[in-house]
């Protein structure tokens, strides 16, 4: 089940946060919970990845994101992502998710988040490819941009996402059914 009461602590706790430069940081504590966890008892691959919304709905919502999306009747919705999963989080471990705009194309924004346990330890880190969109299809990320109130360039993109962009345009879509 989606963790909706997690996710409403969240952004109750961000409700009073300061707003988010373009490119700050989200920093967000989290335990693992029995129900987190799979039959290894670790916190289960899928469920991280549904953790992750506990840091990027926040982020967003104090990068002023969220506040453009209900003012242009816009949506947000994950395009893609790649998942390295280092080190273990167990029951009732405390972590840290992390979550910052690594940039964003003509089309997509790329989020970086990450978990860190508290040796500080990098665990789980993952990029996302995010869109914004309305009926018509994608928003420009400049025209999301825009609508928040700020000006700025398209960043150079780090080249390990340049690359991971561009093994995903080889992937074949659909993929083969074999």
């Amino acid at each position: 089940m989606y963790p909706f009461v997690r996710m409403f602590k969240e952004v109750a706790l961000t409700r009073g946060a300061e707003p988010l430069s373009l490119y700050g940081t989200h920093v967000s504590r989290h335990v693992c919970w029995p129900w987190d966890l799979d039959f290894w008892m670790e916190l289960n691959n899928g469920r991280t990845l549904t953790l992750f919304d506990l840091g990027r709905i926040p982020f967003a919502r104090r990068l002023g994101l969220i506040g453009a999306l209900q003012r242009e009747g816009w949506g947000l919705t994950v395009a893609g992502v790649s998942v390295r999963y280092r080190r273990r989080i167990t029951m009732f471990q405390r972590f840290e998710m992390r979550t910052r705009l690594a940039g964003w194309d003509e089309r997509f924004f790329y989020i970086d988040q990450s978990l860190w346990n508290r040796a500080g330890e990098c665990t789980t880190q993952a990029l996302y490819r995010t869109a914004v969109f309305e009926k018509r299809g994608i928003v420009a990320p400049g025209k999301v941009i825009a609508s928040m109130g700020l000006q700025a360039e398209p960043p150079l993109l780090p080249h390990w996402i340049r690359d991971w962009i561009a093994a995903e345009s080889e992937r074949p879509w659909p993929p083969e059914r074999g």
